[in-house]
């Protein structure tokens, strides 16, 4: 079980930083704070690029603490609330993914919210402290 929610947090936490760093410094083919932030603005999200970079920092660190297996509950409710907010303003209107729809979203919820109410195992920095 400790093998497998490790490997769990590790795809899911480094994913969501990946993309978090998408959003904050362009990396791995994002938009950067102004690209992002204008599609905020566009969606209703303002100031697009102040949330952009704030959407982004929450997704590093939620995702780092996730991999991490640090302050576990913190860390999914960090990605838990940025998958929400994708929902609503952006992946709403569908549910599969293939239609722009929150299937995917809905997925990186039901997992970071079952590791933190089971615990992020016994390879984590929160079984260590």
């Amino acid at each position: 079980m400790a093998l497998g929610l490790l490997i769990i947090r590790l795809v899911l936490g480094l994913t969501i930083a990946a993309h978090g760093t998408q959003k904050v410094f362009g990396w791995f083919g994002g938009y950067g704070p102004k690209g992002t932030g204008g599609f905020f603005d566009s969606i209703g999200i303002k100031p697009g690029v102040l949330m952009a970079v704030l959407a982004g920092l929450s997704e590093i660190a939620g995702g780092l603490l996730f991999a991490a297996g640090l302050w576990t509950p913190l860390a999914a409710a960090l990605i838990i609330i940025t998958m929400l907010v994708a929902i609503v303003k952006v992946h709403y209107k569908s549910y599969w993914s293939t239609s722009n729809g929150f299937e995917y979203n809905l997925l990186l919820i039901a997992v970071a919210l079952g590791v933190a109410l089971i615990g992020a195992g016994d390879y984590s920095l929160d079984a260590l402290f």
